[in-house]
């Protein structure tokens, strides 16, 4: 077994709207004037996006109050040590890294274990094994991590993988998972990073309709990205975008010092196009055709309390992506041993074009 266990959920079918607060609950209501206002000011090819996008609000807004049940933020784990910068990759200045962040690890263990958060402090027991490599740890707010998959000393072939909603340090498995196969398929030369290095929204959520999150995690992942390319100058390092997490790259992409970004499975970008990204990356999209992020809404309605939607879709030929085949999995098979995608994502890390090119959406 590759990935770790993870708690039971179907993450290839579309959310299923939870149920409706009743009385009591505090729940949000979404000005209905407000809405149709917008709706009038909309221009009639668009009305029907914005109608869709609009109903997704108002479901969220309703479902917001009930999704904060078990909420991953709310286990508690202690401050971090603050750890002195990597002035370089070396082999013995990594595994001070890692080893100063398995006690970070531990010491989240430890917390959550005595709080009689089970599922929690089984994760980090996991995390903690001397095996795992962790350039960063914080057991807070859901969990925020950057793990190692191959020689990053060593490794001229990185690949940076930013996860999409609901991965926390309790749904840590997939992502894991995932990043194993990759870095197989990379061979030797190639490293991967798992960065979780936001506060993800949940797939039912308000923030999962907005670029609100995705603009709050920018800032970590422009400063990680520069950090890795000063530690490793002469490395090709690819943005790997996966859900949510291409909101979160293209929001960020402009000035990043990288060779590629790939949206994959991903409802937006957070921009119109390619070129709003305004990166010197090569852009790559695709999509699964059992993936259900095919048929969300791709429009962005400006309103006077926020932007709802999160851009164009990547896959569109009028995006401006280069377009690569992804096989019929679904929203998580992208990096499954056997996919397309796997083995297409694998080869544009390598600096190689996708053996499957598709122009289908």
């Amino acid at each position: 077994m590759i990935d770790t266990a993870q708690p039971p959920e179907a993450p290839d079918r579309p959310p299923a709207p939870l149920p409706l607060p009743r009385g009591g609950t505090g729940a949000r209501r979404v000005p209905l004037a407000l809405l149709r206002r917008s709706q009038a000011r909309s221009h009639p090819r668009e009305s029907r996006l914005r109608r869709r996008l609009l109903a997704a609000l108002a479901a969220a807004a309703l479902a917001v109050p009930v999704t904060g049940a078990a909420r991953p933020e709310a286990v508690s784990a202690p401050v971090p040590p603050l750890l002195p910068p990597l002035r370089a990759a070396t082999t013995a200045n990594l595994a001070e890294r890692y080893t100063a962040t398995r006690g970070a690890v531990e010491a989240a263990m430890r917390t959550a274990a005595a709080a009689g958060n089970r599922w929690r402090a089984a994760m980090l027991r996991a995390m903690a094994d001397p095996t795992r490599h962790f350039l960063s740890f914080d057991g807070r707010d859901g969990g925020r991590a950057a793990e190692v998959f191959g020689d990053l000393a060593t490794g001229d072939r990185i690949a940076v993988i930013v996860p999409g909603a609901d991965t926390s340090l309790d749904t840590y498995g997939l992502l894991r998972g995932g990043s194993m196969r990759l870095q197989r398929a990379l061979g030797e030369r190639g490293v991967v990073i798992a960065w979780l290095g936001y506060r993800t929204p949940s797939t039912v959520s308000l923030q999962a309709l907005t670029p609100g999150r995705a603009d709050e995690a920018v800032p970590a992942l422009r400063a990680f990205v520069r950090d890795l390319a000063g530690l490793r100058p002469a490395a090709r390092i690819s943005l790997l975008c996966h859900s949510y997490g291409g909101v979160v790259c293209g929001r960020a992409a402009p000035g990043l010092d990288v060779a590629d970004i790939v949206l994959y499975g991903s409802p937006g970008a957070g921009v119109d196009d390619a070129s709003a990204m305004r990166t010197r990356a090569v852009v790559w999209a695709t999509r699964g055709s059992g993936d259900w992020v095919a048929r969300l809404p791709h429009a962005t309605v400006y309103l006077p309390f926020g932007t709802i939607g999160l851009g164009g879709d990547p896959v569109d030929p009028r995006f401006g992506a280069r377009i690569f085949a992804a096989g019929d999995g679904g929203h998580s098979g992208y990096l499954k041993d056997g996919s397309p995608a796997l083995a297409n994502i694998a080869r544009i890390v390598s600096g190689h074009a996708p053996a499957e090119v598709s122009r289908d959406s």
